[in-house]
């Protein structure tokens, strides 16, 4: 592994014993201001005073929000490269969905990005959408060894051709394609159950971030999903909604950090 990426990915994975918790809060760029968005500045204050191993950021975002980052010890920090109308139309989940690249790797390293993180969709129903979906992917991938920054491809399943998400044939599938096309992290969906997410995990030879998903009916079952995560052997989580939704996000990070500690 070159140097910049080994240095880069030791920034984002803590080890000893520890699992990742990342903070995904670049929901505004594909939903708009949803509940937990409001005062984003003071939002990414309390994911830095936390201590939380990453921060997940839009283009954007570098620009608004970098002051909590200006000190010793700051979290690292990822950027989201792509844009996708998948979330913000019921329809667009079924099959009528497509991406496109909203920013360069280059300029996520200019702007002191740790790691750039792009979609990789499959189930459209339509070649030409998963194609460009794969080719944007390895345009991004290529880029990223170009500079030395790791790419966390977060590849889910989503369209016509899919009933459900979180099937662990669905999930293999395009968690191993991520792996082939050149991911250094994958950031996917999680089945549900630690034993079919460990058989995912252990198949995959890339480290797997498991996604937080929708808001749960509660803090606790947030949590049960970080545990399941650890169960499962997961580099750690990304995790939003079940975060800055969250009635206490400081309080709630905490027990997060707690159930993500293996040691």
């Amino acid at each position: 592994m070159q140097s910049g990426k080994a240095i880069r990915l030791n920034r984002i994975l803590p080890g000893d014993g520890k699992k990742a918790l990342i903070v995904a809060f670049d929901h505004g760029f594909t939903v708009g201001p949803i509940p937990g968005t409001e005062n984003p500045l003071e939002k990414v204050r309390t994911f830095v005073d936390a201590k939380v191993d990453g921060v997940l950021l839009t283009p954007g975002a570098f620009k608004q929000y970098i002051e909590p980052f200006l000190k010793p010890h700051a979290p690292a920090l990822l950027m989201r490269l792509d844009w996708t109308n998948v979330w913000y139309r019921p329809g667009a989940v079924k099959g009528d969905y497509s991406s496109c690249l909203a920013a360069t790797v280059e300029a996520a390293v200019r702007n002191g990005a740790d790691a750039v993180v792009t979609y990789l969709f499959f189930g459209a129903g339509d070649p030409a959408v998963e194609t460009a979906e794969m080719a944007k992917n390895a345009t991004v991938n290529r880029e990223c060894e170009r500079y030395g920054i790791p790419h966390v491809v977060e590849s889910m399943a989503r369209g016509t051709n899919v009933s459900d998400p979180a099937d662990p044939a669905w999930i293999g599938l395009h968690t191993r394609m991520a792996s082939e096309l050149g991911a250094d992290l994958i950031k996917t969906d999680y089945t549900g159950d630690p034993a079919t997410m460990r058989a995912i995990v252990e198949s995959c030879p890339t480290p797997i971030l498991i996604a937080g998903g929708p808001r749960k009916a509660s803090d606790d079952d947030s949590l049960a999903l970080f545990r399941g995560a650890v169960e499962a052997g997961a580099a750690g989580v990304i995790c939003g909604r079940n975060i800055f939704q969250s009635g206490n996000a400081a309080e709630f990070l905490a027990r997060a950090r707690k159930a993500l500690d293996t040691r």
